[in-house]
């Protein structure tokens, strides 16, 4: 087998499995393979049961069923460096700040090996890196969504690393994130909160969750508006959950513009606007979600540091069409 293909390992259920969680009965039959393994193999889709797509570790095992366990590839250790096009708004030996493009994946993952930010900034940095946790990489200490644009920091060494990761766990630092939303939020104001999990119904999505959600709480305003039918907004995390801003407002019954995995239907919003409008919202291909400004105290020196973009030239012909004056998405509140 070619080191590039999965293995592929088939389990076969007795009647003493009978009503095993399929993650611990799958353990038990490969014992080079840890438990907690299996289960994010299950939820991303890497396990089988007589050739249907399995999600869910908790599911009870049928005897006489054939699992199939498809391990990926294992990723390299270590990332490589790949020169790419970079928007760097500041850099020192500690640090890089930049504007991230929409379409860039963070860090290496399954489906997205290379062509990562990780893999931009090693061959961007080269020796500046200085190492962290005994590797020389990058310190991703936060991140954006693969088709969310905007300002993100990055650590170049042990100090940065270890001190932009406990401002970002105590929200100690100015965020601000730009949000063109179906729809007109009432009030045009207030705090969206609600608990966010693994939606039970998809795995890949995340959910409001009565039972067995993180607590989150996302800040909103709205900055513009065209009529009812779609709002500016600016939002602020007071936590940082998978998704959080694109859960709540989609919960809220204003989703993002575009985004592919919480707008499941046209919303009836979007029946208000001019034929033209209508259609190029409807088609546009990304959520319209852009981390437009970034403040931290520097974990070296204690300066503090603030940085702010615009939108990307996508997001900005979409508030165009709206009749949305620039000075709406610069005008934000201030930490």
């Amino acid at each position: 087998m070619s080191p590039d293909q999965p293995a592929a390992i088939p389990v076969i259920a007795t009647e003493s499995d009978r009503g095993k969680r399929v993650d611990r009965f799958l353990a038990e039959a490969l014992a080079a393979t840890s438990r907690s393994r299996l289960k994010v193999l299950i939820e991303d889709g890497h396990v089988t049961r007589d050739g249907q797509l399995m999600r869910e570790p908790a599911e009870a095992v049928r005897p006489g069923a054939i699992y199939l366990v498809i391990e990926p590839p294992p990723l390299p250790a270590t990332p490589q460096g790949q020169a790419m096009d970079l928007t760097i708004l500041y850099e020192d030996s500690d640090l890089i700040v930049l504007d991230k493009q929409a379409g860039l994946v963070v860090h290496p993952a399954p489906g997205n090996y290379d062509g990562t930010l990780v893999n931009a900034l090693i061959a961007h940095c080269g020796d500046s890196l200085t190492g962290i946790g005994a590797e020389r990489r990058p310190g991703i200490v936060h991140r954006l969504d693969k088709d969310t644009s905007g300002v993100m920091v990055v650590a170049k060494t042990e100090l940065a690393s270890a001190g932009l990761t406990q401002a970002f766990a105590a929200r100690d630092l100015d965020r601000a994130y730009l949000a063109l939303v179906w729809g007109l939020p009432n009030p045009v104001a207030g705090d969206i909160e609600g608990a966010i999990g693994r939606d039970p119904r998809d795995r890949k999505r995340m959910a409001v969750r009565g039972i067995g959600g993180k607590y989150a709480l996302t800040h909103y305003r709205t900055l513009a508006n065209h009529a009812m039918n779609a709002s500016l907004l600016e939002c602020r995390l007071a936590t940082g959950r998978t998704h959080q801003i694109r859960v709540h407002l989609s919960h809220a019954g204003h989703p993002l513009v575009g985004d592919p995995v919480y707008l499941r239907r046209i919303p009836g919003a979007a029946k208000g606007l001019p034929s033209e409008i209508r259609g190029q919202m409807l088609d546009f291909p990304r959520q319209a979600l852009h981390a437009t400004r970034l403040g931290f105290v520097h974990p070296r020196d204690g300066k503090y540091l603030s940085f702010t973009t615009a939108p990307p030239p996508d997001m900005l012909e979409l508030f165009s069409l709206l009749g949305f004056n620039p000075i709406a998405w610069e005008n934000l509140s201030r930490t």
